[in-house]
């Protein structure tokens, strides 16, 4: 019997264990997509205690508490620091089989050396210690990316940020690149009423454009994203539940605008998709012109609990996977772009399991330009990002497209801690082709595969991304 987390965690094999010591384990890491803030590396300042660095802002830890009956005081409530972590504590020994069992133990091992299983009866003194450990220089944020041998961090911003944090870290001595990534959704937001107007008259004011219709919104935009290159941006990201549609009577939707913008919101509703559409279209023109990579998440049906949402905002653990229709949208966004020859790289992210197979199959679609993988069917994402959603989608990648070509792995995280889920992937990755090697799936060439590997850990997503 394994113990649980030796040396050798998800490696079934001693083929296993060679491909990842030998192959994985020692690659730095391109987290192209993670919500770490810019201004917390920027100031580089020591987190207090565990909670400010662990579960402040995890959803995923949120809603576990909630399952088990936990009072919202002790997770987005005033409970202090270390009633909050007992609480978690006490929750630890019930998400068995959970990924969160693993990632909680696994962030616990690496970086503070803790070796024991999270419980009540421990939680004073893990606090305590992880505390001590997290005022030394190597527990710093920056000395945290140095531990996890983060080559670079893609943030994610929106198109009104100044990027000033951005600057004084690349003007600084720190060897992680901190590069800002472009995410325009509240752009989108038309039928969100004064909060849309408030952005609206915020974008103008940051781009110094007076926006009055539809072309000078685009103008305003254009200038953000000139703006953002020039300050090292090369990705752009969206969060969608499906793509919009191309099909849109411009005309039509510049009266609406201008409607909207004067306050009447009586056909925002029914405007939306034309209107994301639109909008769109025209950013990833930029993007291409740009020569950026875009990427995609779609599926989320989110703000379901609006009771709470209106208590606790958005983003606070009350969204769950959609199943909206993906396929033909995707498919003709996607054509339109290519047909006008303005497709740039793409990476689709899908959070329905259902649609792994539809995403495989459609980024072959548009494979082109002499560019090895240029769309990509991104790595298992949210409620995917564990050891079954990952394993799927490698395998779906594997059987429709080709994984040799795939850009690996991603954090999406607002955790300093979180760069365990490299190693979890890389480890499940290794026992992956180890497994096919040793039942006579993939022939014994352990350089070759190795190669492979590496690629998928590390140098894929070196060469993908304009850096």
């Amino acid at each position: 019997m394994k113990e649980f987390l030796d040396e050798d965690f998800l490696l079934q094999s001693d083929l296993a264990v060679r491909l990842y010591n030998e192959y994985a384990k020692d690659l730095p890491i391109i987290d192209y997509h993670s919500h770490l803030p810019p201004d917390v590396i920027a100031a580089n300042q020591h987190f207090s205690n565990i909670t400010q660095i662990w579960l402040a802002g995890d959803h995923y830890k949120w809603r576990a508490q909630r399952v088990l009956g936990i009072d919202e005081k002790y997770i987005t409530g005033n409970a202090s620091d270390q009633e909050k972590f007992k609480k978690w504590a006490a929750c630890v020994p019930y998400t068995v089989r959970n990924p969160l069992y693993h990632w909680t133990h696994m962030e616990l091992k690496n970086p503070f050396g803790v070796q024991e299983i999270l419980t009540t009866e421990n939680a004073d003194r893990i606090y305590e210690v992880t505390g001590n450990k997290l005022q030394d220089p190597a527990f710093t944020p920056r000395g945290l990316l140095t531990h996890f041998n983060v080559e670079m961090v893609g943030t994610t911003d929106d198109p009104l940020a100044n990027l000033t944090e951005h600057e004084q870290i690349a003007a600084s001595d720190f060897a992680t690149r901190i590069l800002p990534s472009f995410r325009p959704d509240k752009v989108f937001n038309l039928s969100g009423g004064d909060t849309f107007r408030q952005y609206i008259s915020s974008l103008a004011e940051v781009s110094d454009v007076v926006i009055k219709d539809i072309d000078s919104l685009l103008e305003a935009l254009q200038k953000r994203v000139f703006y953002f290159h020039d300050k090292g941006c090369r990705i752009a990201d969206h969060g969608l539940a499906h793509m919009p549609t191309i099909h849109f009577n411009k005309a039509e939707l510049e009266k609406v605008f201008k409607e909207v913008l004067q306050g009447n919101d009586s056909k925002a509703l029914a405007s939306q998709d034309a209107f994301t559409g639109c909008v769109l279209q025209a950013l990833c023109k930029m993007y291409h012109q740009q020569e950026w990579v875009q990427q995609f998440h779609l599926g989320a049906l989110r703000n379901n609990n609006t009771r709470l949402l209106k208590e606790l905002g958005p983003d606070t653990g009350y969204d769950s996977i959609g199943d909206f229709q993906q396929a033909s949208n995707l498919s003709a966004f996607l054509n339109l772009l290519e047909s006008e020859n303005q497709l740039t790289k793409t990476i689709l992210y899908n959070l329905n399991p259902s649609d792994n197979e539809v995403f495989a199959s459609m980024t072959g679609n548009f494979q082109s330009g002499g560019i090895i993988g240029k769309i990509q069917f991104g790595s298992g994402w949210w409620f995917l990002d564990q050891l079954e959603g990952m394993t799927n989608q490698m395998n779906s990648l594997s059987n429709i497209g080709l994984i040799a070509c795939f850009i690996g792995m991603l954090t999406d995280s607002r955790s300093f801690l979180s760069y365990s889920r490299h190693e979890y992937f890389r480890r499940l990755l290794c026992n992956l082709f180890a497994s096919d090697i040793n039942n006579g799936l993939l022939p014994k060439d352990i350089n070759w595969i190795g190669k492979i590997i590496k690629d998928i850990c590390y140098y894929n997503a070196k060469n993908y991304f304009p850096l």
